[in-house]
């Protein structure tokens, strides 16, 4: 993540952070101790405010983002936790993926990385429970479950990225 800092003379310091797809949140900081937070959609769009803080608030939801009020279990991926060791991982199939016209059967998906494949949603169809006659298309998001370790394993294979012996 790349973060651009600007002195603003008179003002404060401005800070800019790609957030992905070009676009950009951008915070100022007043000497004043008040903050204005912006989103830019992208470098050359006009910076739309989302907020004004003030620094006691600020502070607050600064506190809350670090993880002072709620610290959130460390997982190596962003799926869905759910009780042990189990995570509901959505996986979406990129065309130079192994599992790009494949069908699941074919693909070996439980014997490579024992994930379960739960549901496939394609376009505005969701296929739940797919069979292994189910043929697997680029742009298909899996719904997978298993263990923290095991979806990793499975998130190169999806991604066509070759895995590591």
């Amino acid at each position: 993540m790349t973060v651009y800092e600007t002195d603003l003379p008179g003002v404060g310091r401005k800070f800019e952070i790609d957030i992905g797809d070009g676009a950009q949140l951008v915070i100022v900081i007043h000497n004043t101790g008040k903050r204005e937070v912006y989103r830019k959609s992208s470098p050359e769009a006009d910076a739309e405010k989302v907020f004004t803080a003030s620094n006691q608030l600020s502070q607050t939801i600064g506190s809350i983002l670090e993880g002072a009020k709620f610290q959130p279990v460390e997982v190596d991926h962003e799926g869905t936790m759910l009780p042990g060791d189990t995570v509901l991982e959505w996986y979406t199939v990129t065309p130079d993926s192994e599992l790009a016209g494949c069908s699941l059967g074919e693909s070996a998906i439980r014997e490579g990385s024992d994930v379960l494949v739960v549901a496939i949603q394609r376009g505005e169809e969701i296929i739940t429970s797919p069979g292994p006659d189910t043929t697997v298309e680029p742009g298909d998001v899996l719904v997978v479950i298993g263990t923290q370790s095991q979806v990793l394993e499975f998130e190169s294979l999806v991604a066509g990225e070759p895995t590591e012996e």
